[in-house]
């Protein structure tokens, strides 16, 4: 017996719930194929910032996409909270990417110059030490200065995770665990996916299934060229409150816990930590925030993250299978509210958004 739906995801990660349930709004009956823990799943790995500077700097397109997804957050937070009952724990109150030397600081602020020339509405400002010390009085004095956005802010990942798995329930979705896809056929305007949870089909099928990508998309006509990234990430026991704003390496939860982080690292499909880069990532930590030296470290963990060739997303319809979509990229958070709000129509056929072309995998052949 096959079950059949408007719209299959495959994926169950951030990118993966967020599209469903921006489909299942549009009042589509939409199911989400997920492994479950067998799979790579990114999501455990954000370290859960809403971030525009940085993103794009040379790829117009991409730092409008971001922008927009900034800007559409708040609502979708809301919303959130309001079909889910949780809150995703949302603050936007600028952020700073924090400068250890003059040399970092001109680098960054020559890469913001190039974002704002392409994308005016854009704003940041050049920070030095002093400045940056009268708006975080716990940092240390040892650093050259900071890049403040006020478009920047953070949210729980895991909150959110549950938040989208929940209004995505309420909406009517089906989300069906160890549902690993072991191949799609395509025919008449129909796609069958077989799984392990018995056959599937569907009008419409969205492949948000990060590294899986790779050996999902060749079925549909598509490429995936993909690769992991590790990152490892530490979490401390709860402080008083001492850090109002996220920056790049460390953020204060809105449990009081601090999030230090993020490594990258190409160690294939290893998903462990290893000491040394925590160490180093604690004393990058310290230097900045000397209060941390005390803090007890509750958790560490490693996860892959999914990384183009150029770092940059990809979105793309089938040409040979229509109907068939692909979606991958590492900045799930960020983009969480463009995926609900702006991919999931595009995916619906109820809207266009035309940024798809920029985002291709064609690139890379040429």
């Amino acid at each position: 017996m096959v079950r059949r739906f408007d719209v299959i995801v495959v994926g169950g990660g951030l990118v993966g719930l967020a599209i469903a349930y921006g489909l299942a709004r549009e009042g589509l009956r939409v199911a989400v194929c997920d492994e479950g823990e067998r799979g790579f799943c990114a999501s455990r790995g954000n370290f859960g910032l809403v971030w525009v500077q940085g993103k794009g700097a040379d790829l117009p397109a991409y730092a409008r996409l971001t922008a927009q997804s900034a800007q559409l957050w708040p609502v979708f937070a809301e919303r959130l909270r309001g079909e889910s009952g949780i809150d995703p724990a949302l603050t936007q109150p600028g952020g700073f990417h924090l400068c250890l030397s003059a040399d970092e600081l001109a680098a960054r602020a020559a890469a913001m110059a190039r974002l704002q020339a392409h994308t005016p509405e854009f704003r940041y400002d050049v920070l030095d030490a002093r400045e940056v010390r009268r708006r975080i009085p716990a940092i240390a004095p040892d650093f050259a200065g900071a890049i403040h956005s006020p478009h920047d802010g953070h949210v729980d990942p895991l909150k959110t995770l549950h938040a989208l798995f929940i209004a995505f329930r309420v909406r009517g979705g089906v989300y069906l665990p160890r549902h690993g896809v072991a191949g799609i056929t395509a025919e008449r305007g129909a796609f069958t996916l077989s799984t392990a949870g018995g056959a599937l089909q569907c009008g419409r099928l969205v492949l948000a299934a990060g590294l899986g990508n790779a050996r999902l998309a060749p079925w549909v006509g598509l490429s995936a060229p993909v690769a992991p990234v590790r990152g490892q990430i530490m979490i401390t026991e709860r402080l008083a409150p001492f850090l109002p704003y996220p920056t790049t390496l460390v953020r204060q939860t809105d449990e009081g816990t601090v999030q230090i982080g993020e490594s990258q690292e190409a160690a294939g499909f290893d998903d462990g930590t290893l000491p040394e880069v925590l160490a180093g990532m604690a004393r990058r930590a310290i230097r900045l925030f000397p209060r941390l030296r005390s803090a007890r470290v509750v958790r560490a963990w490693g996860a892959l993250r999914i990384m183009t060739p150029d770092g940059f997303p990809l979105y793309e319809e089938s040409r040979r299978h229509p109907g068939a979509f692909m979606t991958t990229c590492h900045s799930g958070v960020t983009l969480a509210a463009a995926h609900c709000d702006i991919v999931a129509p595009w995916v619906a056929g109820k809207a266009d958004p035309g940024f798809a072309e920029n985002f291709r995998a064609g690139r890379f052949a040429l």
